[in-house]
């Protein structure tokens, strides 16, 4: 699932005021996108993304994987609260746009390839150690960056625990932005709606446009290595907490045995 919003300028009691659309789109289970719901907040606090996803997950939403979001404070704290479980995928883009904005300008565009590589590592190992090389070359140089990237590390690579055919597309929020920036195109003719319904209006047909050309159109994912892993490591998890019940048994069985 991939989460963003957008602000509006709605008119209300007289008023023109700033309003959220709180957006996610999702892969179901055979590779299709699908737009899961959108709904206007007061603004993108904690509270109106915590009712945002407990409305999607009464309207249906379930066996959510993984959340990519960008790193908005109310947004995050909500996702782990309400999908307790699933992976939170923290938005390369943004991260590498604060890791820039971190590091002094003569040194931008080197920091920038070499944070590059660390995102585009092949796994999760191999992208430690290219993290401790940045660390300890710009420690000195620019230590800022070096402190955000550390901040932002793991969260920002989580995706390397997919199978490499599904990481481009999900490691940023690109794919939900793109659909704003559609939205925004239709928008800015408005630039002011006259109320919350004509909002829901617009954008509604909007998005059921682009929900319809989605699951009539290209899958964009083949699912079947994703399946493959998820089979692979519930085997996996299985076989390790029957290892361990029977560790514990055992032990319990030595302690009776000697009192």
């Amino acid at each position: 699932m991939l989460v963003d919003a957008l602000v509006l300028k709605i008119r209300e009691g007289g008023r023109v005021r700033a309003r959220s659309a709180l957006l996610a789109i999702g892969v179901n289970e055979v590779g299709y996108r699908e737009i899961l719901g959108m709904q206007l907040g007061d603004s993108e606090s904690e509270r109106s993304w915590m009712e945002y996803f407990v409305w999607l997950k009464g309207r249906g939403l379930a066996g959510v994987d993984l959340v990519v979001s960008d790193h908005h404070g109310g947004l995050v704290n909500a996702v782990r609260l309400q999908f307790q479980g699933a992976t939170w995928q923290r938005c390369q883009t943004h991260l590498s746009t604060n890791i820039s904005d971190a590091t002094p300008k003569a040194l931008q565009e080197e920091v920038h390839r070499r944070v590059r590589a660390i995102f585009e590592a092949p796994d999760t190992e191999t992208a430690r150690v290219l993290l401790a090389k940045f660390s300890a070359d710009y420690a000195q140089s620019a230590p800022a960056a070096v402190a955000t990237l550390e901040r932002g590390f793991d969260d920002a690579t989580a995706v390397l625990a997919l199978p490499a055919l599904y990481r481009q597309r999900l490691r940023t929020t690109n794919a939900v932005e793109r659909l704003n920036e559609e939205v925004r195109r239709r928008e800015r003719v408005i630039r002011i709606f006259p109320n919350r319904e004509s909002v829901l209006r617009l954008l509604g047909a909007l998005l059921m446009e682009q929900d319809e050309a989605w699951t009539t159109g290209h899958r964009y994912f083949d699912m079947a290595t994703y399946w493959q892993e998820r089979a692979r490591q519930d085997h996996v998890s299985s076989r390790t907490s029957a290892a361990s019940q029977k560790v514990s048994q055992m032990k319990g069985r030595e302690a009776r045995a000697d009192e």
